[in-house]
């Protein structure tokens, strides 16, 4: 081989092996992190599973009505929030809606009650995600069969005539159960995200922003105010092809004072200054109260003591307070994950700690009475 030809077949040998390199470089720079992808039914599919009937959806449609219609208070009830910090297990969750509907029309004329239906949990760090995530409590994930829990749960609960409440934390599984809430919240964690405040404005129910955890209500307000604007943003379809939606706005979201790490914020002084704000940008005065989380100092024993303050407020004549909520299950406390499902007791959360039933009781009926007497104060005035 000549020194002409050899030099050739060197660099088109030098070339292929580059070309090699390159192409192993350009495999090495994604999926880096990737273990493994799972195929997930498109939300038409477990919609058409798990259907929802014309009785179920005339039962949602009336509860939205009425939470809308006591938010902008042309309604003078009491909207309350009332269930498990998070559901782990589906029968107990059914047990406790069971329960709610017995006890329902003891307040029916001062309150109007609907279930804490969470299914995610939003995560500092570590620890159980929620239901939908992790249905087998055993840290392996199974979001197939969760997705499909928590919409049989809803459904259950509709046909049940019991409405349901639930944190709108992912983007992507709302698709899969939305239509079937009658209220929906974004959590302090998520309430300054511009992607949760898109996703707000698409959503049907009305919409409760949390303050966020340091305490400011402020941002809230901003959230408020953009998710009653349209939207553009891409998201997945019920076939589950990626698409630009295009939304109206929501016209029913309202600030949820939840407290903040260090301080409560249910006093009479911060709900005012809190609804003077919502005045100032335009919006009705009207608020949620949340009795857990900052505002209890994590203690679900003093949950109680926190509905007891708005109780008085309200009773008092108190307008800007137009809800509650609060976290309960059928036993009291909390308790820990050790081996998945095994030696869990019924009826107790594995989350934040909760009131027990009995307790949730007495509270309910006093705010069903603050509620009556507020009505009597506003006739005398």
């Amino acid at each position: 081989m000549s020194g002409a030809l050899k030099t050739l077949f060197c660099r088109r040998r030098q070339g292929r092996v580059e070309e090699k390199d390159n192409k192993d470089v350009a495999t090495k720079i994604s999926d880096l992190h990737i273990a493994l992808e799972e195929p997930l039914p498109a939300p038409r599919e477990l919609h058409d599973e798990l259907s929802v009937g014309e009785m179920e959806s005339e039962h949602i449609a009336r509860s939205r009505s009425v939470v809308q219609d006591i938010l902008l208070g042309k309604d003078d009830r009491f909207l309350v929030v009332v269930g498990p910090c998070s559901i782990h297990e589906p029968e107990s969750a059914l047990e406790y809606a069971r329960r709610l509907r017995a006890f329902a029309p003891r307040v029916a004329n001062a309150l109007f009650l609907v279930m804490r239906v969470y299914f995610d949990k939003p995560r500092t760090r570590i620890g159980w995600k929620g239901l939908i995530y992790d249905p087998d409590l055993n840290g392996r994930g199974n979001i197939r069969e969760g997705l499909r829990h928590a919409r049989r749960i809803l459904l259950e609960c509709a046909r049940l005539g019991v409405p349901a409440a639930s944190e709108i934390l992912d983007l992507v599984t709302p698709q899969y159960y939305a239509e079937l809430l009658t209220w929906g919240a974004v959590g302090a964690r998520t309430t300054e995200s511009p992607l949760h405040r898109q996703m707000a404005s698409a959503l049907s129910a009305p919409v409760g922003f949390k303050n966020p955890t340091n305490g400011d209500f402020l941002v809230a307000v901003d959230a408020i105010l953009a998710a009653a604007q349209p939207h553009k943003f891409p998201s997945i379809s019920l076939d589950g092809r990626a698409v630009v939606v295009t939304t109206t706005g929501n016209p029913h979201c309202h600030l949820v004072l939840r407290g903040a790490g260090d301080r409560p914020n249910y006093d009479a002084a911060s709900v005012q200054a809190a609804a003077h704000a919502l005045a100032q940008a335009g919006l009705p005065p009207r608020l949620m109260v949340d009795c857990s989380h900052g505002n209890s100092g994590k203690d679900y024993r003093r949950q109680p003591v926190v509905a007891a303050d708005v109780a008085n407020q309200v009773a008092g004549g108190s307008r800007a307070i137009c809800a509650a909520m609060l976290e309960s299950h059928l036993i009291e406390g909390r308790q820990e994950i050790v081996t998945g499902r095994q030696g869990l007791r019924h009826g107790q959360s594995v989350t934040d700690g909760c009131m027990g039933w009995e307790t949730t009781v007495e509270v309910l009926e006093r705010l069903a009475q603050a509620v009556r007497l507020g009505h009597a104060v506003s006739v005398q005035t």
